[in-house]
């Protein structure tokens, strides 16, 4: 009897024409059968947000890739938007697998709420499907670009080696979704570890530059130079100073885990 191919829902945060999205596309094509639904522009840093202001168009393109074309859907909505609309609308049936990615940049510590990326995978584990965000470590000036210049070749390949992982192996009790970070220079060969979320801050905040608040002014940011306080189980320094695929499993469930009798002594006392 013919095994039947899993069906992937594939999304992104950099926009339906990234080169990260299409090579996480063309990997897992080799696994299953993948619809592409991704916002129609530049989304990063909009996290899991549902925007109001979102007008929820969906358009149906073509897309070359690797000399093949493919019918893809541009959303006009957040990551989490489009993968809303991908599941309720445009799939014909349940996918057995979201994917969302490939990222340009890194997405490690607690900042990862603010991520595009993360955020698709949380809204799909958030209606029960299993989920992978997978990164590329990248250069800040390249975060906001489609630029040619990364090669997110070893990135595709760890996205279509996890994504067998999650679908071979089925959930696992308390794991929501998996976050995947690859380090810049990776190869095949290259090693992964299970990591921890870094508690410190990873991306430091800039202010706007401007005579006046009257003049736009949009928030910058610039890795921290917190690398060198890292404890060596966390996804900063697996992926930065160990140069491995740092594999985080994250759970919705957000509750502090402390002893809730002691809180409420504290908080009462």
């Amino acid at each position: 009897m013919t095994k039947k191919k899993p069906h992937i829902l594939l999304t992104n945060d950099d926009g339906i024409r990234s080169p990260g999205l299409w090579a996480a596309a063309s990997e897992l094509a080799k696994i299953g059968y993948v619809t592409v639904a991704a916002p129609r522009h530049q989304s990063t840093g909009m996290g899991r947000s549902l925007p109001s202001t979102s007008d929820g168009i969906i358009k149906k393109e073509k897309v070359q890739v690797n000399g093949q074309e493919w019918d893809v859907y541009a959303v006009g909505g957040s990551p989490a938007q489009a993968v809303l609309h991908g599941i309720l609308e445009i799939v014909p049936h349940k996918p057995d697998l979201v994917v969302s990615g490939i990222n340009y940049g890194e997405n490690v510590g607690l900042g990862i709420t603010i991520s595009g990326t993360v955020g698709a995978a949380m809204e799909a584990a958030n209606l029960g499907f299993p989920a992978l965000a997978v990164s590329l470590e990248t250069e800040p000036h390249h975060h906001l670009s489609h630029s040619e210049e990364v090669d997110f070749s070893i990135a595709g390949y760890f996205t279509g080696y996890f994504a067998k992982l999650v679908l071979e192996k089925k959930e696992f009790e308390g794991v929501d979704l998996l976050k995947v970070e690859v380090p810049n220079h990776a190869t095949q060969q290259t090693e992964w570890q299970i990591a921890r979320l870094s508690r410190q801050r990873y991306y430091d905040p800039i202010p706007a530059k401007r005579n006046s608040w009257d003049d736009h002014g949009p928030m910058g940011y610039a890795r921290a130079d917190n690398l060198p306080n890292e404890q060596d189980d966390t996804d900063a320094f697996i992926m930065r100073s160990k140069k491995m695929v740092a594999v985080t499993p994250i759970n919705l469930d957000m509750t502090a885990r402390v002893d809730f009798s002691k809180l409420d002594k504290h908080l009462r006392g």
